[in-house]
């Protein structure tokens, strides 16, 4: 093993199988010692969650002389956490730590839900490098192969510049044989609409499926994720762990509470 090679670890929120984590085993283990802990099956919307109520198991799936594949049965932010207390060589701390790559786009307010966006989160509290790498492609065979040159340019990007205390980036691939190139855009204000489908059971009852449709509240800004990948641009959107509304502090030390 390459101990001069940077160290990146890697979860998703598609479960350790998924092609698009495999992708990035393969794309970058020439250039970094790789450790990837994500969930042993499918732990999609699950935002920052993580589990206090449930006892948590590692399992070995794959090594190579320069990495390992492990799965957990948490969520995203339990492989995280998992990795960087129990699996990481010698309590080393990785140089960058990424979600994805996310069958489906994690754009707009996506982000909130995302466990995906979850595991860049983690990676960002923890005061490391993190990126989340999704495409508007949810088929489990999507292409990936146009995406190649754009991940191992930011991949090398932030491993050379690092990113600024508290941020972290969600870089989403518009669905497109090839790109126009890249936007570095703010997050696109969206709704999700008709949320809830109901169904009846033969045996009786009710049940209910999420699903929903996205409406684009501000159709115009040519400045935001959702324009981007609109456009054939990747997006890529700087994203900041503190959520404070730093314009209201004022305002409300005038309410005279």
């Amino acid at each position: 093993m390459n101990s001069n090679k940077p160290f990146i670890l890697i979860s998703n929120d598609d479960g350790y199988q998924a092609k698009g984590i495999q992708e990035l085993v393969e794309l970058l283990s020439p250039i970094a010692r790789l450790l990837v802990c994500a969930p042993e099956a499918a732990r999609s919307g699950f935002s920052c969650a993580f589990s206090a109520n449930m006892p948590l198991k590692l399992r070995l799936r794959r090594q190579w002389d320069g990495g390992e594949i492990w799965s957990c049965n948490g969520t995203p932010v339990d492989c995280v956490k998992m990795a960087l207390n129990r699996l990481c060589p010698m309590g080393e701390r990785p140089d960058l730590i990424i979600g994805g790559i996310n069958h489906g786009d994690n754009a707009s307010v996506n982000t909130h839900y995302s466990g995906t966006m979850g595991v860049a989160m983690e990676g960002c509290m923890k005061y490391i490098p993190s990126v989340a790498f999704s495409i508007c492609d949810h088929s489990a065979d999507a292409d990936f192969s146009p995406l190649r040159p754009y991940i191992l340019r930011i991949v090398n990007e932030v491993l050379h510049r690092g990113l600024p205390f508290g941020v972290c980036l969600n870089v989403n691939f518009p669905l497109m044989p090839s790109f126009k190139g890249v936007k570095v855009c703010r997050m696109c204000y969206g709704t999700w609409e008709k949320e809830v489908v109901k169904c009846h059971h033969p045996r009786g009852y009710d049940y209910y499926w999420m699903v929903g449709q996205y409406a684009n509240d501000e159709p115009e800004a040519e400045d935001t994720d959702s324009w981007a990948l609109a456009n054939g641009y990747v997006a890529v959107t700087p994203t900041t762990m503190d959520v404070t509304a730093y314009g209201m502090i004022d305002e409300m030390n005038s309410w005279g509470l």
